[in-house]
């Protein structure tokens, strides 16, 4: 597919409205700035189908679960890190999907659509919608070349000038795979613990946001840190002089799917707004602006060669080295928390 071959906003979304649905309001909970609350979006998508779009946002996964729990009614869609759509489907926080409903899930290919954590009984209760890596990303006035070990973050030369994020399970995935394990059945929780501990004296802060870390960065108070390639695109776009790494060791890989609450209202409108989400025509124009690498195999084509998450999250050396993300249980998450607090309370 070339870019000439995606659909116009205005075609895409006439398609969407085909059988003459009544115009709702469409509820959506998500992390804000996060994809579907785009203001160019949601207009063209109203004007299309007449349905109108309103958002709440979540800070955690914990606080999207409690949301759901306690807010009966109040959403129609839902952005859920694939490793907690098991756990919100057990509980019968949301409802079974009919795909057949959804034109664009033909681009998604088997490894998405499949997924075990987005399908539960058998039965779709994720649509697969973006995908990412969580890896480090450099200073590139502080590097001659980027360095091919995830070593650089314990490297003395950089020492005072490193940061990573105040996260329990990204901080423990890190360590494993720093001392070679696997990220999903951490094994040796001391060497993890040990990793993280040298760590420790590097580091110049922890960052918690996007906007924290390219304050950061933007002053040039740091020479390599952990991050998300959506926003590492995001930062380059922004004039920064960041470049992502994948090191030999490999990266964190995290998929994101859109579901239907149980008790939503609207499930064909929010049928037809996730069938928009994962669409060619908002994706393309989505990432311009820089956004995770999507799901639908469609839509990744549909980019310009030279777009970051074709040219590096399009080449399959890279993605060999991608350790997705399992779910996890409440007590290893847990577990890991508590060591973290501790590396924390040590420094």
């Amino acid at each position: 597919m070339t870019l000439k071959s995606v659909p116009s906003l205005a075609t895409a979304l006439v398609a969407l409205t085909a059988g003459g649905a009544f115009a709702d309001e469409i509820r959506v909970l998500n992390w804000q700035g996060y994809g579907t609350d785009i203001d160019w979006s949601l207009a063209a998508f109203a004007e299309a189908t007449g349905h109108t779009v309103v958002h709440e946002y979540f800070n955690s996964e914990q606080e999207m679960l409690t949301k759901l729990r306690t807010n009966p009614g109040a959403y129609d869609v839902v952005m859920i890190n694939a490793v907690f759509t098991p756990q919100a489907a057990e509980e019968g926080l949301i409802a079974p999907i009919d795909t057949s409903a959804i034109a664009n899930y033909s681009g998604i290919p088997a490894s998405f659509a499949e997924d075990e954590k987005l399908n539960h009984d058998g039965t779709v209760y994720g649509v697969p919608w973006t995908w990412g890596l969580t890896s480090f990303a450099i200073n590139t006035q502080s590097f001659d070349a980027p360095p091919a070990s995830i070593e650089a973050l314990w490297d003395k030369s950089y020492e005072g000038r490193v940061s990573i994020r105040d996260d329990a399970l990204e901080a423990m995935q890190i360590g494993a795979l720093a001392t070679g394990q696997d990220i999903n059945n951490i094994t040796d929780m001391e060497a993890v613990t040990a990793k993280l501990a040298a760590l420790m004296p590097q580091l110049r802060t922890f960052w918690s946001s996007e906007n924290d870390w390219n304050q950061y960065m933007a002053a040039g108070e740091l020479d390599v840190a952990t991050y998300w390639s959506g926003s590492a695109s995001r930062s380059a776009g922004m004039g920064l002089p960041v470049a992502f790494v994948v090191p030999q060791e490999g990266a964190i890989g995290w998929l994101d799917g859109l579901s239907i609450p149980a008790t939503s209202t609207h499930k064909e409108a929010a049928t037809q707004f996730i069938n928009w989400m994962i669409g060619p025509a908002f994706y393309v124009k989505w990432d311009a602006d820089g956004a995770p690498a999507s799901a639908n195999a469609e839509a990744a084509a549909a980019l310009p060669d030279e777009a970051f998450n074709k040219a590096v999250l399009g080449d399959p050396e890279v993605v060999a080295r991608v350790h997705f993300q399992d779910a996890i249980s409440d007590e290893t998450r847990a577990a890991y928390l508590e060591a973290w607090q501790a590396l924390k309370a040590a420094q």
